[in-house]
């Protein structure tokens, strides 16, 4: 992973150091809320229902043992003793004390972390594919390039005023695990005719109130071409995007009511007049980079080990059908550290749970961690010989939950128990509906399903993208539930279609059982997923089953 130079020491910590006055103005009363608000979201300090909340950057979503270390201490000394990890591969801390906030970003400095354009409207953190440097379908690790992406757009003099926020997505495997489509700049690594890498890059994708999957400018950038490239979409949309109503400013309505063939022309052009002043960065750099992200050094030893431990222990054996992947290296797994127990909150961990995972990451995993846009925890590269030893050091800590990319891995914001911007609840939700169906051992049944939950219309659970997506809303002040059906965050991206009427919070998961039943009695095989079903079927046959379901309840009440 990257290191700081010196440079990027010094400028964090002057970061720091202007932040920590500024908190001293606002609580001595120098400065008024209105005028402490632009500051404080600078350095990722959100006003949220309760208390304050720092929202924390994990780069591309890579850390070491160290700095999760540094989270968990942050996690008991300055809040209550827990983080939650993000869609957008950062951690929020939710209780933290005004007085505190320079402190905590004084000790994430000291782990080369930092909260800066974790809001705003600027370019926020730089998401990437988790399994990035590990995936067996991967053609070159993108890591790299989001570094470099982090640099060229941290403090951008020119981008830190946009219309709105900005977010730019980047996978380098043909197989879509970071939503590029969904975001306003998608990057999918591809390879030109002369096998070449590069980039197809995506514009206009996005979700909230107004959901859009991104148009294809490029099917291909050069590598070298890539910065003048976005610099030539981010200059189109600062000068053309709209600042009259905020909700119209992403980057998703410039194509949309541009045209995608227009949009195309402004930024070749914006590309053309770029490239010809553009200043490569020093080759010195970019070798220091990709140097940073070299492979680890695999032990190859073959064992028999993991294929035993699988034989004898059925346990063990659930555990790697979901939550172990396909390593680059055949000696190697990816393991997935579940952050939805049955019951929990998605994406919360303790400190101690961090301490385990920071413990077996140094020990087992080449000292590296990710953390996923699905709000779990990566272990990139862990060889399979000690994949069972793994395994029962996350079972001690309550962290092995084998249902990666099952029912139960239910993705969810905050919602009303913590957002001010929420107006309905989605923990509890997510909580119910994991419950309910563990109960009824239906789980390893179903296969593949994708929950996603908002509690309010800016999508922040990307309830657009999942197979079955939910939204809570505020109706004539009781919570009321929307559900879409269809959704796709991968390579095949799609916005759910929305079944009719919402359902009161007692009705959601009935309605939720409804179209599981449904799908279970019409899939072609067992090996016919959720959402292959339902694009062979339609939406028809659910939404049948949903409202016959709701109108018999009524009729028996």
């Amino acid at each position: 992973m990257y290191r700081y130079d010196d440079f990027d020491a010094d400028f964090v910590r002057a970061r720091v150091a202007d932040f920590r006055e500024q908190v001293e103005r606002r609580i001595d009363g120098s400065l008024t809320e209105d005028e402490f608000k632009p500051l404080r979201l600078m350095n990722g300090l959100y006003l949220q229902l309760h208390a304050y909340m720092l929202r924390v950057a994990i780069p591309y979503g890579t850390l070491n043992s160290r700095q999760m270390r540094q989270l968990a201490m942050i996690a008991e000394r300055w809040d209550k003793g827990y983080g939650h990890f993000t869609t957008r591969q950062n951690i929020q801390f939710n209780w933290p004390k005004l007085k505190d906030v320079p402190d905590i970003l004084d000790a994430l400095a000291d782990v080369e972390m930092h909260a800066i354009q974790t809001s705003g409207n600027c370019i926020r953190n730089v998401t990437a594919d988790h399994f990035a440097g590990a995936a067996a379908d991967e053609i070159e690790d993108p890591r790299p390039t989001a570094e470099l992406l982090r640099q060229w757009s941290t403090d951008h003099p020119e981008f830190q005023f946009l219309p709105r926020k900005f977010k730019i997505a980047i996978t380098g495997s043909p197989n879509d695990r970071a939503v590029t489509k969904a975001h306003d700049i998608g990057l999918r690594m591809v390879r030109n005719a002369a096998g070449e890498p590069g980039y197809e890059v995506i514009v206009g994708g996005g979700l909230g109130r107004t959901p859009m999957i991104g148009k294809t400018v490029r099917d291909f950038v050069p590598k070298a071409d890539l910065l003048p490239y976005l610099e030539a979409i981010l200059r189109v949309y600062n000068l053309a995007g709209r600042r009259d109503n905020k909700y119209k400013a992403r980057i998703k309505i410039l194509v949309h009511e541009t045209g995608t063939e227009e949009i195309k022309a402004l930024i070749e052009a914006a590309f053309a007049e770029q490239k010809a002043l553009f200043q490569a960065p020093p080759q010195a750099l970019v070798d220091r980079i990709e140097a940073a992200f070299a492979p680890p050094d695999f032990d190859n030893t073959q064992s028999l080990v993991f294929d035993r431990a699988q034989v004898d222990d059925p346990v063990f054996r659930s555990f790697v059908e979901t939550n172990v992947s396909e390593h680059r290296n055949p000696a190697y797994g990816i393991v997935s550290v579940s952050l939805k127990p049955v019951g929990g909150t998605p994406g919360d961990a303790s400190a101690e749970q961090m301490r385990v995972l920071a413990d077996i990451a140094e020990r087992y995993g080449h000292d590296e961690l990710r953390v996923s846009h699905e709000q779990n925890i990566i272990l990139p590269h862990v060889r399979k010989a000690d994949i069972p030893a793994v395994h029962a050091e996350l079972n001690k800590a309550g962290l092995a939950t084998a249902n990666i990319g099952l029912l139960s891995d239910i993705i969810a914001c905050p919602g009303m128990d913590y957002c001010a911007l929420a107006t309905a609840r989605s923990i509890p939700v997510a909580q119910e509906i994991a419950t309910h169906f563990d109960a009824l051992k239906l789980e390893r049944d179903i296969g593949p399903l994708k929950i996603k939950i908002s509690g309010c219309i800016n999508a922040c659970g990307h309830h657009h993208v999942g197979h079955i997506g939910i939204l809570g809303l505020d109706k004539a002040g009781v919570e009321n539930y929307q559900i879409t059906l269809g959704g796709d965050g991968t390579e095949t991206a799609t916005i759910g279609e929305r079944t009719g009427p919402g359902f009161a919070a007692e009705d959601l998961i009935p309605a939720i059982e409804a179209i599981i039943e449904t799908y279970l009695d019409l899939r072609h095989t067992g090996e016919e997923t959720f959402l292959a079903a339902y694009r062979r079927l339609g939406a028809q046959p659910f939404k049948d089953a949903i409202y016959d379901n709701r109108r018999d309840s009524a009729r028996a009440a």
